[in-house]
């Protein structure tokens, strides 16, 4: 087979899964689907580790067992769509997966200051990693591309207010609240970029709205920089609104800390 008769296989795991021969969807089973989907998020593994990961409550046995076959299978049944190594198992490299694509964005956002897709907040946007998938690695994985996607749609929006653009601003910094509405960066870059665009307004409604969500969810208050910040654009504004803060043994401590971590690193 030339090189340009060479099967072209894609990998997708936002939104939902689907693996694609040559642009045509295929139909894959369950165990093979997480086969796939691990090396693709994962990169390259060796056996064992892939089977402890795939198969935590099986013996050692068990687990090597289960992959063997299931690698038996993508291997005849999709063929050049798995590499082997040895004892390592990876996908091939020309199979393409959107999971590295944005990550390759996000490392774009990090250290580039110009030439960005212009499409590249709405691409985070949708980057939410296998939902409906529920195993622990799965879990991890998605809080972890959640939180990176969470940081650079707020490098993205800094950007945007930097450079005057208050409307494309406010829409990355919308994207970001979507996504995790009790992220306090996100909510501050939200007001910051109302009141760039003269909507004080918008931004005193953001602000109570996110008061009132995190009394109501954590038992806390919001930040009083959000008050100074409204306080310089919008006169008599000098304490946060909304119900006052209060102590509940019965609220989540790592909630509440979580918030902490969020309000020093945007100092």
């Amino acid at each position: 087979m030339g090189s340009d008769d060479r099967i072209q296989w894609t990998v997708r795991l936002f939104g939902f899964w689907q693996l694609n021969r040559d642009g045509h969807p295929i139909a894959v089973s369950t165990r093979q689907q997480r086969i796939i989907a691990a090396l693709a998020v994962r990169g390259p593994q060796t056996r064992r580790s892939l089977a402890s990961l795939l198969w935590p409550d099986s013996s050692e046995a068990q687990a090597s067992g289960n992959l063997r076959a299931s690698v038996y299978r993508v291997s005849h049944e999709l063929p050049s769509l798995l590499g082997s190594f040895g004892d390592v198992l990876a996908l091939d490299e020309d199979v393409r997966v959107d999971v590295l694509l944005v990550r390759d964005l996000l490392s774009e956002i990090e250290h580039s200051t110009e030439n960005l897709p212009p499409d590249a907040g709405e691409l985070l946007r949708t980057a939410d990693l296998l939902p409906g998938w529920y195993e622990d690695w799965v879990l991890f994985e998605r809080e972890r591309l959640n939180q990176q996607r969470l940081g650079g749609l707020d490098d993205l929006c800094r950007r945007e207010l930097m450079s005057s653009r208050s409307a494309e601003a406010i829409s990355l910094a919308t994207m970001a609240t979507q996504i995790e509405p009790l992220r306090e960066r996100s909510q501050l870059l939200l007001v910051r970029s109302y009141l760039a665009a003269d909507d004080r307004a918008s931004a005193l409604r953001s602000y109570r709205d996110f008061s009132a969500l995190v009394h109501r969810e954590l038992g806390i208050a919001a930040s009083p920089r959000f008050a100074e910040l409204l306080g310089l654009a919008i006169p008599g504004v000098t304490q946060p609104m909304g119900r006052p803060y209060y102590e509940s043994p019965a609220r989540s401590v790592a909630a509440g800390a979580r918030m902490s971590v969020d309000a020093r690193n945007d100092r």
